[in-house]
């Protein structure tokens, strides 16, 4: 038996929070020119890119490792600027039984934060909650941020 856990981290994004609402829902395949280093590459396998029920899948490099990562869009709101992600196979779903990745965009006294919550539950009880990658994309966000403060 798993253990089931939520993890949250929000963030400042400096470049404005519907530049990245828009790049994570609707381009997030151009994610792999703000962060190369960690993102080769998101594909479309099934629908479109930005609508619900779309089927993508990400090629990542995390820890040193090459991975993947096939996705369902569960749910998007535009006004809220909230995009929900449903692990369907690649690496993480060696070590979880369920992955649901949320990404909102908050707006707080005229400061825009990039919050994502993982809510999971291991395979095992010896399985080490997924830090290291909610830290991963913290970095991403990051990169994502300078590559548009740089352009403009």
């Amino acid at each position: 038996m798993g253990l089931t856990g939520k993890l949250v981290a929000a963030i400042e994004f400096r470049a404005g929070g519907d530049v990245f609402h828009e790049l994570i829902t609707h381009k997030p395949h151009h994610v792999s020119i703000t962060s190369p280093e960690k993102v080769q590459g998101c594909d479309l396998h099934e629908g479109e890119f930005g609508k619900v029920g779309s089927i993508i899948c990400w090629r990542y490099t995390h820890e040193g490792k090459e991975k993947t990562a096939k996705q369902l869009i569960q749910a998007i709101d535009e006004e809220k600027k909230i995009i929900k992600l449903k692990m369907l196979e690649g690496d993480l779903m060696k070590l979880y039984k369920d992955f649901l990745i949320t990404i909102h965009i908050e707006t707080k006294d005229g400061i825009d934060l990039v919050s994502c919550t993982f809510e999971y539950e291991t395979l095992h009880d010896d399985v080490e909650h997924p830090i290291s990658l909610l830290s991963f994309f913290i970095d991403i966000a990051k990169d994502i941020e300078n590559h548009h403060l740089q352009k403009a």
